[in-house]
């Protein structure tokens, strides 16, 4: 095998490094880790266990567990049994965390147990970052994406599936019926009797029960029920694929694309623009922030309360109304004159405000219609209105905010563009870490705490990069 590199005899005796820190060279990642980690204030932050009484079993110290959980889900390594692992063979690892390897069981209770001390972390993390001048443009980016749930879609109920599994259920026992019914006329044995009797009284047993869940879909405010991890939800994602899983919100800075604020949800887009720029502005401490979303968010009442709140909130809105497919003008055809409150239609004639106001969920509309005389004899009119009535727009009370809105969107063509390349990086980096499976815990709190790590780590790998290990390490020693 010559002209080939080779190795070293395996039964050949090495002399390796007596000391650990011979293994660990000064840029290691891990070393930044151990800096960050030492720094904290474990026991202000919220974490379990930092003090111990002087009887009794000794057990291991918070800073500990946290190191290796930080150092795993920076490394792609997220379970408590691949960690315990790894701290067994890592010789990484054994210098962070001195040799010390905790079994799998431990690791996982310090994660369910201390899910206050790691939201505080990683928000200690963003505190930093603030100080250090990362978010001094004030831009975020909203946007949301599902996270598959610890929940199979088996395991999700609807009253759909509900109607389809009893339907199936009772054709199952119709069947058996017929077959025991047959069984009598042509005499067949004792024993195949029995096991039809037994097959249809399972069944009736399983049909009860599922009449029994029917009912709690039903009675369910959502119409659905997850068995498996009661807080996940079916949703649609990408493809219009549906899908049990959570709907995780992020903010993330327009310039660096660190993560400012992140909610774990089960529910649409739509209605959580306000909520989750509100987590951003008390993460940067600042008001006068520009966020940036997609038409998912566009409500009105959201948008005025972003505004109410001292945002400026830049959202797309989608044309809902139909009327392209209908084949008739859409609302954009419309113009609206502020000073004469009435819209210009497109052969310039005016629509006309009405004398009552009608309440659409908790948007009150002023509906505007043109004259019947300048509606009937309009050449426009086929591409108008399918209806004989004439041609009515409604206009919100705040609508004038949303016009405003628009004009500042005009002067940025390359706002969606932003937006797309900010805030769905980091969502493909953590889904990438994650090995594009599902989370590994259930319920809200678990799930907070798991996503809490996640954002933490992609946070702390992004100002790495940014910043370089001395950099940060150096940034970590001034400010925390």
């Amino acid at each position: 095998m010559s002209g080939f590199i080779k190795g070293i005899n395996r039964s050949q005796s090495t002399l390796f490094p007596e000391s650990l820190n011979d293994f660990v060279h000064a840029e290691n990642t891990v070393r930044v880790i151990d800096v960050f980690i030492e720094a904290l204030d474990l026991a202000e932050l919220g974490f379990t266990g930092v003090f111990t009484k002087s009887t009794g079993r000794p057990k291991y110290h918070p800073a500990v567990m946290l190191k290796l959980y930080l150092y795993g889900y920076l490394n792609r390594v997220q379970s408590s049994r691949r960690l315990e692992i790894e701290a067994n063979q890592n010789i990484e690892l054994m210098w962070l965390l001195e040799r010390l390897a905790p079994d799998f069981k431990t690791i996982a209770d310090f994660r369910k147990n201390n899910a206050k001390g790691i939201k505080h972390v990683c928000r200690t993390f963003v505190e930093l970052c603030r100080e250090i001048h990362m978010f001094d443009e004030g831009e975020i980016a909203i946007d949301g994406s599902k996270f598959k749930a610890s929940n199979h879609k088996d395991n999700n109920y609807t009253p759909k599936k509900m109607a389809f599994h009893i339907e199936r259920v009772e054709k199952h026992i119709s069947n058996y019926l017929e077959k025991l019914d047959r069984a009598d006329e042509e005499q067949h044995s004792p024993q195949t009797i029995k096991a039809t009797q037994e097959s249809i009284n399972n069944l009736k047993q399983k049909l009860a029960e599922l009449k029994t869940l029917e009912k709690e879909v039903k009675a369910h405010p959502e119409k659905q029920i997850s068995t498996t991890d009661p807080d996940s939800r079916l949703m649609k994602t990408q493809g219009m694929t549906r899908v049990v899983s959570y709907n995780i919100q992020s903010a993330v800075d327009t310039k660096h694309h660190l993560i400012v604020a992140h909610e774990v949800t089960n529910t649409t887009d739509r209605g959580q623009l306000c909520p989750t720029a509100v987590l951003a502005q008390h993460a940067l401490k600042r008001k006068d922030l520009t966020v940036i979303a997609d038409k998912g968010y566009f409500s009105g009442q959201d948008i005025k309360d972003t505004q109410d709140a001292g945002m400026t909130p830049l959202v797309p809105k989608g044309d809902t109304s139909g009327s392209d497919k209908k084949g008739i003008f859409n609302r954009s055809k419309f113009t609206y004159d502020k000073e004469k409150d009435v819209y210009i239609c497109p052969n310039n004639s005016q629509l006309m405000p009405g004398k009552t106001r009608t309440k659409d969920r908790d948007l009150y509309l002023m509906h505007y219609r043109a004259r019947v005389k300048d509606c009937r004899h309009c050449s426009l009119q086929p591409q108008c209105t399918k209806s004989a009535t004439p041609r009515k727009i409604s206009r919100w009370e705040h609508q004038d905010r949303i016009d405003n809105m628009d004009k500042l969107m005009k002067k940025r063509p390359d706002l969606m563009l932003i937006r797309k390349q900010s805030v769905e990086h980091p969502f493909g980096t953590i889904k990438c870490w994650m090995g594009m499976t599902h989370l590994l815990t259930r319920r809200f709190k678990n799930v907070r705490t798991e996503m809490n790590l996640h954002v933490l780590a992609y946070n702390f790998k992004r100002m790495l990069n940014i910043m370089g290990n001395q950099g940060l390490i150096n940034a970590i020693k001034a400010t925390i």
